[in-house]
């Protein structure tokens, strides 16, 4: 296991993502978030296999001790636009690691190139590449950050709907799970998040759902599906969030169709926080938290 030297605050870490100018461009933001996540790199203990799926650039990931019989898929934020393997390759290792578990990080297609529904389609094409492989399906977890939470839900009810067998749990990470935009701290967190503001996000929500796509389709915005028969959920969101709203009215909504739902909101965290585990003490507990609880919904079906 890594030892961590001085460690950062997340206010060291705001005042990293304030250093540069927002970049313009999708190209340019592609750019910032791969050199953002490669300022910290995979653990040295952790061994990487780059594979393909149809095509599609995958990353297979495994901690010293992890059980190769269970998945964790992990789909990357990026508000479906941005965002890479190489991007979250910290977070999506060190979830494999806290869960015990392989993970399999997905380059799923992008917007504007590639809008909806075509990483909604990667994400089922992922599901049944891992069930050819053998992988029961009450050992993987499905998991992802921002656009990538939204399209854990997606897969989640998508299974469902098809009568496939389902996951053994789901772990959201400031899960954008509305691109209408309706949540009210998009307005009452603005000045504290300084990451995600209404412009930005209305940008994303254009390209990934151009016109003529129903923004309120549950494919798209899980928060407005059904929920009914989804496996336990874990939801993690920081507090100076401006998609806090997207997570708690996720957790509502998933509770009263009768869905397991752990919330977690954490203070003063920002979105996604858990990308800067490497020097962020809060981002390593967070992965902890959702580490035992993929642990223990696997155990709970072995038993």
């Amino acid at each position: 296991m890594e030892i961590f030297v001085g460690d950062l605050g997340i206010d060291d870490i705001r005042a990293l993502l304030s250093a540069k100018p927002r970049p313009v461009g999708w190209p340019a933001r592609r750019a910032r978030i791969e050199e953002v996540g490669a300022a910290w790199p995979a653990a040295p203990d952790i061994l990487l296999e780059s594979i393909s799926i149809d095509g599609m650039p995958a990353e297979w990931s495994r901690a010293p001790g992890s059980d190769p019989s269970r998945a964790l898929i992990f789909f990357h934020g990026g508000g479906y636009c941005s965002g890479s393997i190489v991007s979250h390759r910290r977070m999506a290792t060190e979830a494999g690691r806290a869960a015990r578990a392989r993970t399999l990080a997905i380059a799923f297609r992008l917007a504007p190139e590639h809008p909806f529904p075509a990483a909604y389609d990667d994400a089922l094409t992922t599901w049944r590449f891992l069930r050819e492989q053998g992988f029961h399906a009450k050992h993987i977890a499905v998991g992802g950050d921002s656009a990538g939470g939204g399209l854990t839900l997606a897969l989640l009810m998508r299974l469902r709907d098809l009568n496939e067998a389902l996951p053994a749990c789901a772990w959201l990470v400031s899960p954008w799970t509305d691109l209408t935009l309706s949540g009210e701290t998009l307005t009452t967190k603005d000045s504290v998040d300084p990451l995600l503001h209404r412009s930005y996000l209305e940008e994303l929500a254009q390209a990934y759902a151009p016109q003529g796509v129903d923004r309120r389709d549950p494919r798209v915005s899980a928060l407005f599906g059904d929920f009914t028969g989804l496996p336990p959920l874990i939801v993690q969101v920081g507090s100076n969030e401006t998609l806090l709203a997207d997570s708690t009215r996720l957790a509502a909504v998933a509770g009263a169709a009768d869905v397991s739902v752990t919330l977690e909101v954490w203070p003063r965290m920002i979105h996604a926080w858990h990308l800067w585990n490497a020097r962020l003490e809060d981002g390593r507990r967070a992965l902890a938290h959702a580490g035992a609880f993929m642990q223990a919904r696997f155990s709970a079906i072995d038993s």
